[in-house]
């Protein structure tokens, strides 16, 4: 198991007061919802970082489409989006 590190930060008294009645709620710890509200944090901004990585990736490769080619898939799908 890896061991834990701790970090601290300074919170405004509204946002730690919502951290503590959220937590109280879920019947966790601040810390415990702090420490799960940075990994969900952490994790959607690797996940985001790995996104645009691979669209770099895609448009490295000479994987692209035309603003034509754009507007037409868009245009598209509103006029499906309107018919159903």
């Amino acid at each position: 198991m890896n061991a834990s590190v701790s970090i601290t930060t300074p919170l405004d008294p509204a946002t730690f007061a919502m951290v503590e009645e959220l937590a109280k709620y879920r019947g966790i710890t601040g810390e415990e919802f702090a420490a799960e509200a940075i990994r969900e944090a952490a994790q959607h901004h690797a996940d985001m970082r790995a996104f645009i990585q691979a669209g770099i990736d895609s448009a490295d490769r000479g994987e692209l489409i035309s603003q034509e080619e754009m507007e037409t898939w868009f245009e598209e799908r509103v006029a499906a989006r309107r018919q159903g």
